[in-house]
């Protein structure tokens, strides 16, 4: 595990962005962990989220122009990325989708930097793949490239089949998709650090049920 990835960790648990428990997924499926990006709600939260992403994008060594970020979570996310990449000395155009187009005022879905060259989208997590697929397609109709998706958390568990989703959309889509860290990484956390091994055991056989191969 690298050192970013246990800063993310550490953040997510102080944010109260990552809890263990049980919770019931969307997919039906009961989960030993649960985790909420929207409690990453403060500039100094925001701020060190984005030097994870900027981490982990460095490590995948990924070209890109420019960032998107999905309605509505995505929103802060990119704009973090983006600050914290101006942080490094690279002033990255954002840009982001309104749900609802407006027809007043400068009208439009779109709000930021105009679309173009290559455009990474960035994300917390990928479930159903839903707002990627929704995004290449904004993005290709504005003007630009999707080239990947950069998100905060892969739950490393099957979607529709034997993979994750974020291997069907890496495979069904071409595009990489990066994460600051996965379910492995959060095994390796949680066998490090005393306060939350008790929760190592739960996440093992969560992992073994519905975990894929990384």
């Amino acid at each position: 595990m690298q050192d970013h990835q246990r800063r993310f960790f550490d953040l997510a648990l102080r944010c109260e962005v990552l809890r263990f428990g049980e919770f019931t997924l969307k997919s039906g499926r009961v989960s030993p962990y649960f985790f909420n990006a929207g409690r990453f709600d403060s500039g100094a939260a925001l701020r060190s989220l984005g030097e994870c992403y900027v981490a982990a994008l460095a490590d995948s060594e990924l070209h890109f122009d420019m960032l998107f970020g999905p309605a509505y979570k995505g929103i802060p996310l990119a704009t973090s990325v983006a600050v914290a990449l101006a942080a490094t000395g690279r002033d990255v155009p954002v840009a982001f989708n309104r749900k609802e187009a407006k027809s007043h005022g400068e009208g439009g879905s779109l709000i930021g930097a105009p679309l173009h060259g290559k455009v990474l989208i960035v994300d917390d997590v990928i479930t159903a793949g839903t707002a990627v697929r929704e995004s290449i397609e904004i993005i290709r109709e504005g003007g630009g490239e999707p080239c990947g998706v950069l998100i905060a958390l892969d739950r490393q568990e099957r979607g529709q089949g034997e993979r994750s989703a974020a291997q069907e959309v890496s495979d069904e889509l071409g595009l990489p998709v990066i994460a600051v860290a996965g379910l492995s990484e959060l095994l390796a956390y949680t066998g490090e650090h005393e306060a939350v091994q008790t929760h190592q055991a739960a996440l093992r056989a969560y992992q073994a049920r519905f975990g894929v191969v990384v």
